[in-house]
């Protein structure tokens, strides 16, 4: 999602309960905490285990930010999203954010428009990147936003146009379209949905055969699942959740998305983070106050950790998201 203007410090983020099964998820006494603020916008939250920290990007100021409890918060790895020598306008940092297999980071990376891996271990973070996939049938990606793993090492990423310039009015783009792509763990790189307009986050669900796909267009914001085959390839796709009504009169478009082992759906959108039960029934938000643009689980599975705007938030839950996949 593109950067959108700020709301001021004064809207209190809060919960908005809508059906009582939210409180088989967050309890009725939760709270949401602030816990850094000061970006331009955050995007791409992903917790590392092996450390116990959070990683998330500052998409406009090219960086990625570390946060651990007790530390705080600090610039961790710049340039995180374009390399180039020659200066550049528009949303040139890392967005998405991913731990692959071997705990080495992955990176869609908006301003080099290619998914990348940084080859330094996480203990010593260097701008030393590798090129995991940058193109489709010859043409550059747009700018790859977010991404997910399935569990046989396959990579799934959309690839709409916020990283551009110009976005969707680019001179230099070279795929026509905004589409959703997997890289193969051989490298084939596949496109799998071209008709969705701003695809967005897109995450599995526990059994893997769902694919949810956010749709970050204010003329139809909305998510769709995606029937999965056993070749992994999304087939059949249906409206999941439509949030134009919500859009109406809150901030944010569908974003990224987590689900947790339960199969719900943490979704950035309109007002904060909908929850959503794997039926599509919304049971409350997360009302963040800002434009909301990402979320994780971390700590123990049971914190979401939201990145909104200038902020970084977190709230505890009663439900965990580490999902233990079908295969390593």
């Amino acid at each position: 999602m593109d950067k959108a203007p700020k709301r001021t410090s004064s809207d209190v983020p809060t919960i908005e309960r809508l059906d009582p099964g939210l409180d088989q998820l967050i309890a009725p006494d939760a709270k949401v905490e602030i816990l850094a603020q000061g970006y331009d916008w955050c995007e791409g939250p992903v917790w590392v285990k092996d450390g116990g920290f959070l990683l998330f990007s500052d998409v406009p100021r090219n960086v990625v930010i570390r946060w651990k409890e007790g530390e705080g918060a600090r610039e961790w790895l710049k340039p995180s999203g374009y390399t180039g020598r020659e200066p550049r306008v528009g949303e040139t940092g890392s967005n998405g954010l991913l731990i692959d297999g071997e705990g080495r980071l992955v990176l869609c990376q908006h301003g080099d428009r290619r998914v990348a891996r940084m080859e330094a271990p996480l203990s010593a973070p260097a701008p030393n990147f590798s090129t995991v996939a940058d193109r489709y049938e010859g043409a550059r990606f747009n700018s790859p936003n977010d991404a997910t793993f399935h569990s046989n090492g396959d990579l799934y990423f959309s690839d709409p146009a916020y990283g551009l310039p110009q976005q969707f009015e680019d001179p230099t783009r070279e795929i026509p379209y905004q589409g959703v792509f997997r890289r193969q763990r051989d490298g084939t790189v596949t496109l799998l949905v071209r008709h969705m307009t701003r695809p967005n986050g897109l995450a599995f669900s526990p059994d893997e055969k769902t694919l949810y796909i956010s749709q970050s267009d204010a003329d139809a914001p909305l998510w769709l699942a995606f029937d999965v085959g056993p070749d992994g390839s999304p087939d059949a796709s249906r409206l999941f959740f439509d949030a134009s009504p919500l859009a109406k009169t809150r901030r944010g478009l569908p974003d990224g998305l987590k689900v947790d082992v339960a199969g719900n759906l943490f979704a950035t959108g309109p007002g904060g983070v909908l929850v959503l039960t794997p039926e599509g029934r919304h049971l409350g938000t997360i009302l963040t106050g800002q434009a909301t643009g990402n979320c994780a689980f971390g700590d123990d599975g049971r914190s979401l950790y939201i990145t909104a705007d200038m902020y970084l938030m977190r709230v505890r839950l009663k439900t965990s998201g580490f999902v233990s996949r079908l295969a390593s």
